[in-house]
């Protein structure tokens, strides 16, 4: 096994065998701790550099591809997201604390209002999106996007629910009562 330890200029390389070289811009300068004064050969320390710069780039092409395979994961966790709102919406209500009782309020509110269609826009008010936001412009301030994104349109009508109402229930009494929120 093969230990390497990067420090400005210098690489220790630590061998099998307790052979530990001090390698300054790719020569030999010193055997370190091996309680010998024989310099190894360059054969030798060819070797052991050698299979330390294996042993450091299948790690590095190692890290890069289950970075590569955590960021693929993530698009098309998103991509199936952006295909149901509705999960993204129960997902997004988590984060607020809101179990399955308090979804089902925001279901039934968001249902009566948009169907979960993030393109429901309603011609008479001017309200617009998942949340119907009235006008729809003022969920400008959860994203630029606000006019197509589900993501963006769910944050908004979640913040605006918890603060108006507290709580999704809270939107949806509110909605029986009136026939709006």
């Amino acid at each position: 096994m093969v230990r390497i330890s990067v420090r400005r200029s210098a690489m220790l390389v630590l061998a099998t065998g307790g052979l530990a070289l001090l390698i300054e811009g790719g020569a030999l300068a010193a055997p370190v701790g091996s309680g010998s004064s024989t310099t190894p050969s360059p054969a030798s320390v060819q070797a052991v550099t050698g299979e330390a710069t294996l042993s450091v780039t299948t790690e590095a092409r190692h890290r890069a591809k289950q970075r590569r395979l955590a960021a693929a994961r993530r698009a098309a966790r998103e991509a199936k997201l952006q295909r149901n709102p509705r999960l993204m919406g129960r997902l997004m209500a988590k984060k607020y604390g809101w179990g399955k009782r308090q979804f089902s309020c925001l279901n039934n509110v968001w249902t009566r209002e948009s169907h979960w269609n993030p393109r429901a826009h309603n011609h008479s008010s001017g309200a617009h999106g998942i949340p119907q936001a009235l006008p729809g412009r003022k969920m400008a301030s959860a994203g630029s996007d606000w006019y197509v994104n589900p993501r963006t349109q769910i944050r908004w009508g979640l913040k605006y629910i918890k603060h108006r109402y507290y709580t999704p229930c809270g939107a949806w009494h509110a909605q029986q009562r009136r026939g709006w929120y």
